[in-house]
């Protein structure tokens, strides 16, 4: 009985109280986003395996050990989505988006699912929002995603967060990358965990994004990408050093910086947060991966931010959220014909949205008054015989205690509007 009534590990509900301070801050990304030219996507919350197992990448941690995978009713090998970038290229290309032009500009606010140790900043079910762009190879479009998430950050008030940023080159000038540090690590390889030494012979790369700390401090001497990039990408990532310092957004060159996912190339970056000590989120250009997955050579890039940890960070800086909605009228009613009529006058004020409630539970006069002090109701309004038979109910304005007689009939919701706008403070 106890598995039940407790959520799984790793997971947590947003219950009211947490849920509008979520919408707020998933109000501002969405907003931003579409200040920017984004439009919003929503993709299945599973995929074929297969769909992860080329866009991620087999070699990440995420393919490896966090992916919830199973066999459904047909046979078929089935993956909960474990980030969003991969879903929103599949889906670019089945329904065709390009064909609009480019770029193409998306965003989703979703969940993702890994299966890891839970911990702070770190769910089971994690819960994201992002931005990908098809069809923008010019540095100036990196510039753009990086400043919209910014933007956002600063919108929230979040003004600890910081930008590092590196370039990983392409294909190209990464062979001779691969090849020294493969050189590097194989004269340490006593050192590497099991993981690394797989990833030694298939993706060295991986091994700067090792957690282990004893690969870390290895990765710390390990040769800088930076340092082996060719002429296209070193004045690619020059060019978005420009373009953010034209937009006087401030940076950090970490030459350290490789992502977790297989697929990104030159430009990559993240939102390291300096009062939680880790990253909100992060992002980057991965110019190979549509085709990669079917489609023709298409530039893309993006980001994905973990809305868990961004709801941490405000926490953490004691961010005051707007109050929350609360109900403008509570009828309390005595009597059936009573009820029935306060449910008709609530209906009413929601027909002009005005967030009004009324008693359902058959309550007492003084429970119900109580609960509409529970609630923050603005104002109540009692009915009983006597208010029904002379038509009229008296409106309580909770905060002052002042009255006013309104009528019950057709005319009441514009009384309603006149006595509530009679003063700018709309009180009596």
């Amino acid at each position: 009985m106890e598995l039940i009534t407790k959520a799984p590990k790793g997971t947590v509900d947003l219950v009211p109280g947490a849920s509008e301070k979520w919408q707020l801050v998933e109000g501002v990304f969405k907003n931003e986003a579409e200040l920017n030219g984004f439009s919003e996507i929503r993709t299945p919350v599973f995929e074929h395996t297969e769909l992860f197992l080329r866009g991620v990448g087999d070699t990440t941690d995420v393919v490896e050990k966090q992916m919830y995978t199973f066999e459904d009713k047909g046979g078929r090998s089935i993956t909960l989505r474990p980030e969003g970038t991969a879903g929103a290229v599949r889906a670019m290309l089945e329904n065709g988006l390009y064909n609009n032009g480019y770029p193409v500009k998306l965003y989703y606010l979703t969940s993702c699912y890994r299966y890891e140790k839970p911990q702070a900043g770190r769910l089971r079910e994690l819960h994201q929002f992002g931005v990908e762009m098809f069809g923008a190879a010019e540095p100036v479009a990196d510039a753009q995603v990086i400043a919209l998430a910014l933007s956002a950050f600063r919108r929230l008030g979040l003004n600890d967060v910081g930008l590092q940023l590196n370039s990983i080159g392409c294909p190209e000038c990464r062979k001779e990358y691969h090849r020294a540090l493969k050189e590097y690590f194989s004269a340490r390889k006593d050192q590497l965990c099991e993981t690394c030494l797989s990833r030694l012979e298939r993706n060295p790369m991986r091994i700067l994004d090792c957690k282990s700390p004893v690969c870390q401090e290895l990765a710390k001497g390990a040769p800088k990408i930076t340092e082996y990039l060719c002429e296209d990408c070193r004045n690619h990532f020059a060019r978005v050093q420009e373009c953010l310092s034209d937009l006087g957004i401030a940076f950090e060159i970490d030459p350290g910086l490789v992502r977790g996912l297989d697929y990104y190339t030159r430009t990559v970056f993240e939102f390291p947060s300096k009062s939680l000590g880790f990253a909100l989120g992060g992002g980057g250009r991965y110019d190979g991966l549509v085709e990669e997955m079917g489609g023709k050579p298409t530039p893309g890039l993006g980001f994905g931010l973990g809305l868990d940890r961004i709801l941490m960070a405000l926490e953490a800086q004691n961010t005051e959220f707007p109050p929350q909605n609360r109900c403008e009228v509570y009828f309390a009613s005595m009597g059936e014909k009573a009820q029935r009529l306060a449910f008709r006058l609530a209906d009413k004020l929601h027909g002009c949205g005005v967030p009004a409630d009324c008693d359902l539970c058959a309550r007492g006069l003084k429970a119900q008054m109580k609960y509409a002090n529970k609630i923050g109701a603005r104002y109540t309004m009692v009915l009983g015989e006597n208010e029904l038979e002379a038509g009229k109910a008296e409106l309580k304005n909770m905060e002052t205690g002042e009255k006013r007689k309104l009528s019950l009939g057709e005319s009441f919701v514009d009384e309603y509007i006149a006595a509530c706008t009679a003063q700018e403070d709309l009180s009596f």
